[in-house]
């Protein structure tokens, strides 16, 4: 049987940026890679949103990008220029597309369609089973992801990004293609922290989406109410056309996801709490991390030694402590944190570079009670 130096579980967008990462660096050119996957990745089964600032490291799948944005809360809404920032969208079918064909072009990477149905470290190396094989590699990266771990355990809370999204067609031009609406909190809440995104591709196509951080997911047709409504109430339209749909659930927790990774399997992406806890976003992160993991592989050492905790990861640990006592929570949070902050300082603090001084002044905009007794909370809790 084959030993492949690397085999990676998993060929969505983490998958594939490491796949492509390790293709493309020489320090690698002589390392057997296998990439699985149990689908073909033709799809357009999901939709990735980040912002950045200067040239897009992403230029070959950016769809839309808008440079100014419009959040809305209850008593606060307004509209924002997000210079130097953009924010960017890349459809799945784009990205799928443009990085196999990269892949496709590494000599030493293989891909290889089939179910993995087992992951076990035997020490001297890792055994893979599929549906119809099997497979040994040196090390492996798994991205498959599985909720029971992470509610198994209650010392850190764990609630869901859970999203339904609509891409609409109007017959009137209603959509300023300019603009994303990032947040619009002025539904209802029903006890939740619930709010819409806006993401418009031409003056009579977005993409709506009615998104959510809570314990519990909702039913189909209650994400579909909300969809309906917001057209109606919020948009002023009745006459649509809905052109394709996607579902979505993302972990946010500060759980220490690595204490599930040996010395030889590494969790990725969702799996390996690639998502800002905080906030779900989860493809800027993924890039950055795959950005660190290349050269720490080149050290060679355990898996299970990369990665570590920074101020950034308590400062999301409070504010899911927050969401999680009381989920009601979050519109006031939001509202206030840009109503007294830019979206630009707001991007830089989510894209953890900011300084301390501007930890503080975020962290100052927020509701400063409800974090002074969260933080009195969790340091009791430690």
């Amino acid at each position: 049987m084959t030993l492949y130096d690397y085999i990676i579980v998993g060929a969505g967008a983490s998958g594939l940026m490491l796949a492509d990462a390790l293709g493309k660096d020489p320090f690698f050119a002589d390392k057997s890679i296998l990439l699985l996957d149990k689908e073909k990745k033709q799809e357009n089964d999901r939709t990735w949103c980040f912002w950045e600032t200067g040239d897009t490291r992403f230029k070959e799948v950016i769809y839309k990008n808008w440079n100014q944005i419009f959040f809305a809360g209850k008593v606060y809404s307004n509209h924002f220029k997000l210079t130097p920032y953009s924010y960017k969208m890349v459809r799945g079918d784009h990205f799928y597309a443009n990085y196999l064909e990269r892949i496709r072009n590494h000599p030493n990477i293989s891909l290889v369609m089939e179910t993995v149905t087992e992951v076990k470290d035997k020490s001297s190396h890792v055994e893979i089973t599929t549906s119809t094989s099997s497979y040994h590699a040196k090390k492996v990266f798994n991205s498959a992801f599985d909720y029971k771990a992470l509610l198994n355990q209650n010392k850190y809370p764990v609630l869901q990004q859970h999203f339904l999204g609509w891409f609409i067609k109007t017959a009137q031009p209603i959509f300023n293609p300019d603009q994303a609406t990032f947040m619009d909190f002025s539904i209802p809440q029903k006890g939740n922290t619930r709010f819409m995104y806006v993401l418009p591709t031409s003056t009579t196509e977005a993409l709506i989406e009615y998104t959510l951080f809570s314990k519990e997911v909702l039913s189909t047709s209650e994400y579909e109410d909300g969809l309906k409504a917001y057209m109606k109430d919020h948009l002023n339209c009745e006459e649509y056309e809905i052109t394709a749909h996607e579902k979505g659930n993302i972990p946010m927790s500060c759980f220490n996801f690595n204490s599930y990774n040996t010395s030889n399997v590494m969790h990725i992406g969702i799996s390996g709490g690639w998502a800002k806890p905080s906030s779900g976003y989860t493809f800027m992160h993924s890039y950055k991390k795959v950005q660190e993991l290349i050269p720490f592989l080149k050290k060679e050492q355990p898996l299970n030694k990369f990665g570590k905790r920074n101020r950034f990861w308590f400062y999301d640990l409070l504010l899911l402590d927050i969401l999680h006592r009381d989920n009601s929570k979050g519109q006031l949070i939001f509202e206030q944190l840009f109503k007294n902050q830019s979206p630009q300082k707001i991007f830089k603090f989510l894209d953890e570079e900011t300084n301390l001084w501007e930890d503080l002044q975020i962290i100052a905009a927020c509701p400063k009670k409800e974090f002074i007794l969260a933080l009195i909370r969790r340091i009791i809790k430690f």
